[in-house]
């Protein structure tokens, strides 16, 4: 299970050190995806396999499965580290998570999240979410 938040710097080429701990989950191909809230979401291969199968799953007659299915599909790269423990992120991802330089990488369960540090702080400090009343509309949940 992935847990925790790191801090990098992105370098010139648009690579970013995945944090050591990660890394062995991770597995040696992983894909990175858009995901929402404008950041980017980190599979292992075995669990982008099962995100896919749901997605595959979904009626392709149905116009928001479709959008949804070309919105993670087509935004997807396969990667791998170099011998750093570096992936490079995609210009379309960086662009639309807007990476500049500074990013946050957090563990979400079975998966990571990549933030431009701005967005992941702005996200953080918004008084609009009230965590305490979002568990209690969660029925599934229980704490």
């Amino acid at each position: 299970m992935f847990i925790g938040e790191y801090r990098f710097s992105m370098d010139a080429k648009g690579r970013v050190s995945i944090p050591t701990k990660f890394r062995e989950e991770l597995g040696e191909v992983f894909y990175i995806t858009k995901g929402f809230d404008t950041c980017l979401f980190v599979y292992s291969e075995k669990e982008w396999k099962e995100f896919g199968k749901k997605l595959q799953e979904s009626r392709l007659s149905s116009t928001n499965a479709r959008m949804l299915q070309r919105f993670f599909l087509a935004s997807s790269t396969e990667c791998t580290l170099d011998k750093q423990g570096r992936v490079l992120i995609s210009a379309p991802q960086r662009e639309y998570a807007k990476i500049d330089k500074e990013v946050v990488i957090i563990g979400v369960s079975n998966r990571l999240e990549i933030w431009a540090e701005d967005t992941w702080r702005s996200y953080m400090e918004n008084d609009e979410i009230d965590i305490s009343s979002l568990a209690d509309s969660m029925e599934d949940l229980s704490f």
